[in-house]
């Protein structure tokens, strides 16, 4: 295959496609997203098929557990496809939509108008309910997309790509709106990160790597985040029940997701009391916890065994595996400090009972979510309300944090008058 002719011939059909879903009405667009959901779930089986060949592949060549875990279809997760689908059409089309109107003494009127991106890149690793999610959320904020999955879920990616086909197919729009790039030659993703001629954005998905590759080279611009180091801080206020639930879930609920828990901050006050509640059950689950000199002396006289010296990387880590850093730190100015230091600016978390702190840290820490009294595991598109999530962004500019149908369109200025002229 010759990838630069193929790569121009998607980008210049989705360039196409683009103009026609920027125009295409809100009814056609949700009997699409309602039609390819209701065909997700009647092919479940060959979806599933095809993501077994994928795992069975993925195992001969020794893909890590992480990786594995998202790689995995199950009924459930196809099921929750199909549902996210639905959420999406049925939550409000943000396209046209206008805003910030002002009348100006010159008698005309400005305002803003919402409209779509144009053609967005997404390169993804290993989950092929991406496929669904990127393909719903550009098709409802009315772009085209470029879908480029990794090859460990190639067959799963195509599978849900030929229902996406054909819901669009069904609802009269064009069937190159959403086109998943079918090799996994890894030219493609040079290709398209340098074709500005057609592709307005690009949303990597992945690990380290291949974000920092995809920064570095690309001639479009990039929403990303790089990884997903997020902190859990127990303050000296906090509620230890509240507390242990919070570090629990945010650790161990899954720990192959960008927004699990990495590290545990304590406060000295309260270490004694909370950390070996918090130890043994990260000890019963088979966490492994690297702490700071404070925290391991605190654990191992309360009979813990086997934990380690948390080194100052390990404090940068996003782990994903059943490893969690901890810390005890004096308190909340401490705890701030630690977090914009080591933090990869994606998800905190402060547990306590006092609202002075809990504002300063919500207000100080910087980071795309910042949560109180609650588990990092929520900062999600779907947690979020927002149907699904095209990414989480770590940046500052255009979109932070999950990426719905807004962060997928962008605003131009609308003027309305009544044969006004400038003086």
């Amino acid at each position: 295959m010759d990838i630069k002719s193929y790569m121009q011939t998607v980008g210049r059909q989705a360039r196409s496609a683009s103009r026609a879903m920027a125009a295409a009405s809100t009814a056609a667009k949700n009997g699409a997203l309602n039609e390819i959901a209701r065909l997700i779930r009647d092919r479940a089986e060959s979806l599933l098929a095809a993501n077994a060949r994928d795992l069975e592949q993925a195992r001969a060549d020794g893909l890590e557990p992480a990786m594995i875990d998202r790689l995995t279809l199950t009924p459930k997760t196809v099921e929750s496809m199909a549902t996210g689908l639905e959420q999406i059409a049925a939550l409000p089309d943000p396209v046209g939509e206008i805003t910030d109107m002002k009348r100006r003494p010159t008698g005309i009127q400005v305002g803003k108008m919402r409209v779509p991106l144009g053609v967005v890149g997404i390169i993804y690793e290993a989950r092929p309910n991406v496929t669904a999610d990127a393909a719903g959320l550009c098709l409802k904020s009315g772009n085209a997309a470029i879908l480029r999955g990794g090859k460990e879920a190639l067959h799963c990616n195509q599978a849900i790509a030929a229902c996406v086909r054909d819901g669009l197919a069904h609802a009269g729009l064009p069937e190159n709106a959403v086109q998943v790039i079918d090799t996994t030659d890894r030219a493609a993703v040079g290709e398209l990160i340098t074709m500005p001629e057609f592709v307005d954005v690009i949303v990597p998905r992945g690990g380290k790597g291949l974000i920092e590759r995809i920064s570095r080279d690309a001639r479009v611009p990039v929403i990303k985040h790089l990884d997903g180091n997020c902190h859990v801080y127990v303050d000296t206020d906090a509620d230890m029940d509240k507390a242990l639930r919070i570090a629990d879930n945010a650790k161990t609920h899954r720990y192959g997701t960008c927004n699990t828990a990495e590290s545990l901050l304590v406060a000295q006050s309260v270490a004694a009391e909370f950390l070996p509640r918090i130890g043994r059950i990260y000890a019963e689950k088979g966490v492994e916890m690297r702490c700071c000199p404070e925290s391991r002396a605190i654990l191992e006289s309360a009979g813990l065994s086997g934990i380690k010296d948390a080194t100052e990387e390990d404090f940068r880590t996003e782990f994903l595996a059943p490893i969690i850093a901890i810390c005890t730190v004096p308190g909340v100015d401490e705890a701030i400090t630690h977090i914009n230091a080591y933090s990869s600016q994606h998800t905190e978390a402060i547990v306590t009972e006092n609202y002075t702190r809990a504002m300063r840290f919500i207000r100080e820490v910087d980071s795309s979510s910042v949560m109180i009294n609650a588990s990092t595991r929520f900062a999600d598109g779907f947690e979020y309300g927002l149907g699904a999530e095209i990414g989480i962004s770590t940046d500052k500019i255009h979109a932070r944090g999950p990426v719905g149908l807004e962060g997928l369109t962008s605003q131009k200025w609308v003027v309305f008058g009544n044969g006004e002229v400038r003086s």
